[in-house]
């Protein structure tokens, strides 16, 4: 994880420019590099670097002997990269893993390179022979990229929107900043002047397909029936090979851990995993809540089963409601549930940070919208349907649940790994005949849950908890998290304000005072730029007025059964 920025075409003084950069600081806390592009006076590149890997030969951009025209600032993980060294003999000049997207780019171009990365990534490539600029991003969007292009070709670029929307130009007070979409690469043109003009904009992998690189995966071509032992061993083989291949690291190992299945599942093979190949120190795993909340009662039977080294962070409703605007401005969203939910997961990166020395951080995210774990799956009209509402929702994780847990872990310096969204894992389970995923038997994720039953890998009654969303796992199950924030925000916000909201705020208009509140912090922070969030995270199929899992029929506390 690190903070990657860069201008083409700037007509301001680049010393002045580079200030943004600084506004993503928080993202590569080891070190800062920036530095002007040779022939391009307006044109230069900023990095902010996390060490994970090659601690010694990191520093971006990244440019080599063999290919002095190339010029790479990435911000991700290459998980194969050494499979790819090995099948068309690639010789490295570091131990960086990004290094190989300069190789692939001269063997066989933009769509071959962005094709054969597994892993998450974010970069800019600047070909100065070609006199082309690519942008590039993953499949769901793990890792964060914005761009500002204006219509004379000035263009910026940066992992996060802050680090833009104060740039200077001549011809725009304030250009258009927008997210970069995943699973896409952008071809520019560079003219002499240092200015761009886009050429093209390619979709490069769509999740449901096999990804391209799965031909030198680890995992070899996997049996391709669809009895039940078939289907289930398969998720298990990878699943386990998307958590192993994530294992590259030369710091700290942790795992979030909420006691839900996803993240005890994360934490139970990491841990088998860590203990294969011999590494040293015990996992530490982090868990978050008010006193007594479930996910903190949860989260230690798991812990007690699989032996992590397992911390605790308790935290009170004053400190939740005082994070609230550092929260808002590290998401730069203003969605409902989005900041509920980050609240959380920002005080415990804030404690690993501070507390440990745990630096590469798995979680869960991406399991509710691949595997239908969210409550509101069991009112699908249809298994078709159920796996359409699947497939949008995973399209759109760069925008809710994986935006949630980049900001909030980046804005600590700390690395995020998510083995659910790996290609293969993720193109294999979409590939199951939609009645296959849906729930059963009043249990959401059933698939996933039968898959590990046999593997004693879990408690029986973590591996079957009913879905919990972690915004109200961490409060108590007598009062929920959101009704703590709506108590708060209810003496915040005037009932007029409301009622006018629509008028101040006409896209995506507050309906809730909480709404509201959110919206207003925003605002100040990133004024006139309501369009980056589409449109409010919501269930389907369920009137709900509330995005909260508590609030629909289905709900029931395991305390209450």
């Amino acid at each position: 994880m690190c903070g990657i920025w860069a201008l083409f075409g700037s007509d301001e003084c680049l010393s002045v420019q580079c200030l943004s950069a600084m506004k993503i600081a928080h993202r590569g806390p080891d070190a800062f590099r920036f530095e002007n592009v040779n022939g391009f006076t307006n044109c230069c590149f900023g990095f902010h670097r996390l060490a994970i890997v090659d601690q010694l030969y990191g520093m971006q951009p990244i440019r080599v002997k063999k290919f002095p025209y190339l010029w790479l600032c990435y911000n991700g993980e290459i998980y194969n990269f050494k499979q790819l060294q090995k099948q068309f003999g690639f010789e490295y000049q570091t131990l960086v893993d990004g290094e190989v997207i300069l190789h692939l780019y001269n063997r066989g171009g933009i769509e071959q390179t962005a094709s054969m990365l597994d892993g998450v990534f974010a970069f800019i490539l600047l070909d100065t022979a070609n006199r082309k600029v690519f942008l590039a991003r993953d499949t769901y969007g793990v890792r964060p990229l914005f761009k500002v292009l204006t219509d004379d070709g000035f263009l910026g670029v940066c992992s996060e929107a802050k680090g833009l929307i104060n740039l200077k130009h001549s011809t725009s007070l304030c250009p258009k900043v927008e997210p970069f979409l995943p699973g896409h690469y952008e071809v520019l043109d560079l003219k002499p002047s240092g200015k761009v003009a886009s050429v093209e904009v390619v979709k490069f992998h769509s999740y449901k397909d096999e990804p391209l690189h799965a031909a030198c995966d680890t995992v070899e071509t996997l049996p391709s029936g669809l009895d039940l032992e078939t289907v289930k061993s398969n998720i298990r083989i990878l699943f386990e090979n998307a958590v192993r291949k994530r294992l590259m690291a030369h710091r700290r190992i942790g795992c979030l851990l909420s006691g839900g299945l996803d993240s005890s599942l994360v934490a139970a093979v990491l841990l088998k995993l860590m203990k294969e190949i011999n590494i040293s120190y015990p996992l530490q795993t982090f868990a978050i809540g008010m006193e007594n909340s479930p996910d903190l009662l949860a989260a230690r039977k798991v812990a007690a089963h699989i032996g992590s080294e397992h911390h605790e962070v308790i935290f009170n409703s004053e400190e939740g409601i005082q994070a609230i605007e550092e929260v808002i401005f590290s998401l730069e969203t203003y969605d409902i549930t989005t900041v509920r939910a980050s609240i959380g997961m920002y005080l415990v990166s804030k404690y690993i940070r501070k507390k440990t020395d745990s630096v590469v951080i798995f979680s869960g995210e991406g399991s509710d919208e691949l595997t239908q774990g969210y409550i509101y799956f069991h009112k699908a009209p249809s298994p078709e349907e159920a796996a359409e509402e699947s497939e949008r929702l995973l399209k759109e994780l760069y925008l809710f649940d994986v935006l949630r847990a980049d900001r909030t872990t980046a804005a600590h310096g700390l690395e995020l790994r998510v083995p659910f969204l790996d290609h293969r894992f993720t193109a294999y389970y979409l590939s199951l005949p939609a009645e296959l995923r849906i729930p059963k038997n009043g249990i959401e994720k059933y698939l996933l849950r039968q898959s590990f039953e046999d593997s004693n890998l879990l408690p029986k009654e973590i591996l079957w908890r009913p879905k919990e969303a972690f915004s109200d796992g961490i409060a108590s199950v007598k009062k929920s998290w959101f009704s703590i924030l709506q108590d708060y925000i209810d003496q915040q916000v005037d009932d007029l304000l409301l009622e006018k909201a629509a008028e101040k705020y006409p896209f995506n208009p507050p309906k809730t005072k909480e709404s509201y509140y959110y919206r207003q912090i925003f605002e100040k922070h990133y004024s006139g730029q309501s369009s980056w969030l589409p449109h409010y995270w919501m269930p389907r199929w369920v009137k709900a007025t509330d995005p909260s899992a508590r609030t629909l029929k289905h709900y029931k506390s395991a305390t209450q059964e």
